[in-house]
This record gives structure tokens, sequence and C-alpha cells, in this order.
């Protein structure tokens, strides 16, 4: 059992610290429990909630690992393994819960395809793939080709997801094999360790997951508009994708001794830790307009919504 590592650091500065984040853990996984409590009492649209449940899950998921992380600094190397596996679960249900409301994956493609057709009544320039051809952007257009809409766009933009989900999984099994060896060295900017050159690895495989997302949004945005795909985009990026290159900076901070104040030094490697149980109901309380919970982007009336919206394909 836990000794509450709070009378270890004997810091009432560090007791606070802890105090307030699990504050804001306790309000996060309430309002992410009482959502998924609201899809399983309306679940009339399977296909999309149950990846819906999956990616609600991350908050409660997220929160409580970096506060068990927080209070116990030796299970905080397993515990972020666990979340790290659970990103990459996220991920797969994320893009799984928008093509499930395209339709499937026949019906998403059916409609990039129908994206090639030029139609007379829209201007060219409303039309931003009126010929089917999605163009990477200045560099990657002088060693990637073009991207035609339909099962080759799909693909291409699958395979972008999928690789970071699998790079994710192999990084955190290199991760507990090089932990168990000693020579992880988690946050640690060192030649000498493993850290620093996995950070590499999925910092770019990242950046191409993200680059996919991005690409398939520009594409089925229109088509998703009943379910504000922009919003969920935005909230899935920040949870995600900002939460991973908030770590790295925070390490790359911490190795330099940037982070010189008195709970800096009290928390050090947990910084992250400490920073991700205020921010999962801060950035909440951001993004949301219309309650405390972000979460809310992923909300029931959206899908009823959306469920009884009639989507035309051309």
């Amino acid at each position: 059992m836990w000794s509450l590592n709070i009378i270890s650091e004997s810091s009432p500065l560090y007791s606070w610290a802890v105090y307030i984040a699990g504050f804001f853990v306790l309000a996060a996984v309430v309002l992410s429990m009482y959502l998924i409590v609201e899809h399983l009492a309306a679940y009339k649209q399977p296909e999309e909630q149950k990846f819906l449940i999956g990616l609600i899950l991350m908050v409660p998921v997220y929160a409580v690992e970096s506060f068990l992380s927080l209070m116990d600094s030796n299970a905080a190397f397993n515990c972020e393994i666990i979340r790290d596996c659970y990103e990459a679960f996220a991920l797969y249900c994320f893009e799984r819960y928008l093509i499930a409301c395209l339709g499937g994956e026949k019906n998403t493609i059916e409609f990039m395809e129908s994206q090639s057709v030029v139609s007379s009544s829209l201007p060219l320039l409303d039309d931003a793939y009126a010929y089917g051809v999605v163009e990477h952007p200045f560099p990657l257009n002088c060693f990637i080709k073009e991207w035609y809409l339909g099962s080759d766009f799909y693909q291409a933009v699958k395979i972008g997801i999928v690789q970071y989900m699998i790079l994710k999984m192999i990084c955190a099994l290199l991760a507990v094999i090089f932990h168990l060896f000693g020579i992880y060295g988690e946050g640690k900017f060192e030649w000498r360790y493993a850290y620093p050159y996995l950070a590499v690895v999925l910092n770019f495989s990242q950046t191409w997951a993200l680059y996919c997302l991005v690409q398939f949004y520009s594409v089925t945005k229109n088509k998703l508009a009943p379910i504000k795909p922009l919003a969920k985009f935005l909230v899935f990026k920040s949870i995600v994708f900002l939460t991973w290159w908030q770590g790295i900076a925070v390490a790359f901070l911490l190795s330099f001794g940037t982070f010189k104040g008195s709970l800096a030094q009290l928390l050090k490697t947990r910084i992250q830790d400490y920073i991700i149980c205020i921010e999962r109901l801060m950035i909440r309380n951001v993004l949301f307009w219309h309650g405390i919970c972000a979460n809310f982007w992923f909300c029931i009336d959206d899908l009823l919504e959306y469920s009884g919206y009639e989507l035309q394909c051309i």
C-alpha cells in the first residue's frame, strides 16, 4: 500500500500540489463517467458509440495514471507504459469513429471518389479537391506522390495512422526492456540512454499520423459537419498529440535545469504528470462553450442528431 509519498516528501508545498491535482483528477473522472453513463443509457448507435466510449475513457486513464505517478515515482514508469498503450488504442477509436459516422469503409471510399466530380453549381475555389487529387505542401511534395481521392487516399491515411499505433506499442515494449537493463533514462537527453532515440522515432511517427488525420479531416469536414468534426479533432489532438510534445518539451527543459522553482525541484520528473492532472479539466474549460468538460464535444445530442441526418455523397 501507498504511504502516500506526500509524507516522504515532507513538504507542505508538495502536499498542496498533490491535493490540487487530485481535485482536478476527481472532477475529470466524474464528468467522464457521467458522459459514459449517458451514452450507455442511449445506446442506439452502437457502431459509433462504442468508439466514443473508448475515446472518453482516455480522459480518466490519463488523469488517474498521472495522479498515481505523482503520488508514487516508483510506479511512474509502469503507469506511463499503460498510458502509451491506451493512447494507441484511442487513436484507433478516433479513426474508426469518424469512419463509422461516414457509413463505413465502403461508403467513405465512395464519398471520396465522388469529390473528384466537378459540379457546375459549385464554385471551383470552394471545391478544394475538384480533380480528386490531394497535393502535399512543400517539402513533402518533393518526395511524396499526390494522393488520389478514393481507395488510394483512404489506404494512405489508414496506413499513416496505423503505423503510429504499431510503433507506439513497439516503443513501449522497448522502453520496458531498456528500463530493465537500466539504459532507458526517461527524460534524459544523453546519447548513452535510449529515451532520446525513441522520442525522435515517435516524434516523426506522430507527426505523420497527425498530418494524415488533418488531410482526412480536410476531405470529410463538410460531410461530417453535423457532428462538429473540428471541435472533436482539436480536443483529440490536444489530449494525445499536444500532450506528447508537451512531455518532450518538459523533459528537455528539465534536463537543462530550466525549471528552478521550489515546486519544480520537488516534483522533478513528475512535472509532466502534475500538468496533465491539471489540464485534463482546464483544457475542457477553454475548449467547451456549453459546460465544464470538453468531453461533451462527443455528446449524445450530436450523435443522435447525426443519426437522423440524411447525408448525400454527391
